[in-house]
This record gives structure tokens, sequence and C-alpha cells, in this order.
């Protein structure tokens, strides 16, 4: 069996940590879990399923993954969210590959998104492909704190990840103003400027990709549903962005935990 270590990242995530643990352990013989200081029973769930559990206040999305992989035993690391799942077409396919024999430092697989019980399709919510898979010693996620990402060319496999991405669309526009903050303050420790224009540019801009571009004009209610929010999105880190500069915020202290 391949040597590989789980990894997830959690913050109050009692009603997830077990399943996606489980999920982990069929292709991971270690499962590491890296906890945002919740205040749940998250790390007591999964110290009882055999976690190893650490602890560190949330660093952004990126560098908290990169440390979580820091703590693993085995250079091939499976970086799963609380939220997601491996489906059985990807769990036999990593037990039947050779990691030990392979060219590649990182496999990428498709996602399958849902809010609630409902698969969302449209403006490119599938395949919405991600890497998961990766070899820590040859890369790593990027330390973006906002929707990171495995800084490397990845071989493409057609197998599932099942993403519980929203629980309802109540939940859907609470994480958007979540992931909204992370996005503003990474663009202000970057140094990008505030604009009056930009939110509005840059959100019709979104708003017409996933209708037009990625059609989800042909695709019904999801459709509108995924760029309407998408515009949303963009529109608020923008706003999110202006409003660190109004008052005068200091980027350094936007995760004061990081190393910037």
């Amino acid at each position: 069996m391949n040597k590989i270590s789980g990894t997830i990242i959690t913050l109050n995530n009692e009603n997830l940590i077990k399943d996606c643990i489980m999920s982990l352990q069929k292709i991971c013989d270690e499962i590491i879990v890296l906890d945002s200081l919740s205040s749940d029973k998250t790390t007591l769930i999964a110290e009882k399923l055999g976690a190893r559990v650490y602890y560190q206040a949330f660093l952004g999305d990126g560098p908290q993954k990169k440390l979580a992989a820091s703590f693993a035993t085995h250079k091939w690391v499976f970086s799963l969210d609380a939220d997601e799942r491996l489906e059985d077409d990807l769990i036999n396919y990593i037990n039947q590959l050779d990691l030990d024999n392979t060219n590649h430092a990182a496999f990428s697989f498709k996602r399958r998104n849902f809010c609630g019980n409902k698969w969302i399709k449209a403006a490119s919510f599938y395949p919405d492909r991600v890497t998961r898979l990766y070899n820590r010693e040859l890369v790593n996620y990027t330390m973006s704190t906002s929707h990171a990402f495995v800084d490397s060319a990845a071989s493409k496999i057609d197998r599932h990840i099942i993403h519980y991405t929203y629980h309802s669309y109540t939940d859907w526009i609470n994480k958007i103003n979540f992931y909204s903050t992370q996005s503003a303050k990474t663009m202000h420790i970057n140094g990008i400027k505030r604009s009056s224009i930009r939110p509005i540019t840059h959100s019709v801009f979104a708003f017409f990709k996933k209708l037009i571009f990625k059609g989800g004009i042909f695709q019904g209610i999801d459709g509108f549903t995924v760029a309407i929010t998408t515009m949303f999105n963009t529109y608020m880190k923008y706003i999110k962005l202006n409003e660190l500069y109004d008052n005068n915020e200091d980027p350094t202290k936007h995760f004061p935990d990081r190393d910037l």
C-alpha cells in the first residue's frame, strides 16, 4: 500500500470531521488534523478516530495547509477539506497507484460541488479540477491566504472528490462574506491599491464571464446563481479592500502569526 499522509485543516467542524477522516483512512495510513482553535468537539472526535491533532490560529488557506503538511511523516500527502469526501472511483484509483514509481509530483481530480443536496454543475462548477495528492518534497501549497493551490503541474485524473460546498444558499452567502474578507486582506498584504472603479469593472466582468463565456446563460437557474454569487464575491472583496485602506489598517496584522 502507498504511504500517504492525509491532512485536514479544521475550524468548528464537529458535524463534518468524522466522515472526512473515515474517507481519508481508505487511502492513508496516517491522518493529521491542523485545527484553528475550534470551540466545539472537532478535535475530540478527530483524536478518537486516531488522527494526530495540532493547533494553529488560522494563517490563511495556503499557509495553514502548508503547515499541516509539515507534520506528515510521509512524502506523499493528500489534502482534503473537512467538507470533502473521496468517491469510490478515486479511492480505487489511488489504492492501485504505484507512487514509488511515478514521474509525477502531483495529481489533480474532478470535484462535484453541492449546495445542500443539489449538485451544482453550471458555469464551471464542474469539473472544478483540484490538485490534492502531491509529493511534499517536490511541491507544496502556495502561500495565498484565500483558496490556495498546489504550485505544480499535475497529472489530470478523471476521478472524483465530493465537496459539500454549501449547506444552503444562506451558507453560500455566509462563505462569500468569509472568503471575500480573506481575499481583501491578501490583496492588501500584496500592495494592491484601493480603487473606486475596480469593484464595478471586475464584478461585472466576473458576472458575464460565468454567464456567457462559461455558459451559465444556457444552464437555467443554477447558471444565474453561480454568475450572480461570483459577481457578488468579486465586488465585496474589492470593496473590503477599499475599506481596509479607508480605515488605515496595518496589513502586517491581518494574519499575526504568519511571517510576511
